[in-house]
């Protein structure tokens, strides 16, 4: 995992989103054990506290659970996956349309130019 903080935003809130997207593309699969907290805290490069908060927030979400005495999981649940995924593809539109209406492209516009560099699919 590539980690690139901005310093805008708590570090805690960019691992979040960095986990949940591993999860959502299933770079993290459902049900597998995930690294200690310090090796992910390595991976990384940031205090271990700081990733147990990230993890602590995933757990309250629901994504990331415990067993007692082996680790912490990625949740099996592919209803609360799936959701999320559309979740962060909403909001990844919905900025992305932003974007393209700030430099003056319609809906119709991007559409277009979308099929064009796509194809039709």
């Amino acid at each position: 995992m590539d980690y690139i903080f901005d310093n805008e935003r708590p570090i805690y809130i960019q691992l979040v989103e960095k986990l949940k997207a591993e999860i959502v593309s299933e770079k993290l699969k459902q049900g597998e054990r995930l690294p200690s907290v310090r090796e992910l805290a390595l991976t990384a490069r940031v205090n271990p506290n700081t990733m147990q908060k990230a993890l602590v927030e995933l757990e309250n979400e629901g994504l990331v659970y415990t067993e007692r005495t082996n680790g912490k999981f990625v949740t099996t649940n592919k209803e609360l996956i799936n959701k999320l995924k559309k979740e962060l593809a909403k909001e990844k539109v919905i900025n992305f349309l932003s974007d393209m209406k700030n430099i003056g492209m319609t809906h119709e516009e991007v559409i277009e130019y979308l099929q064009e560099l796509g194809g039709n699919k």
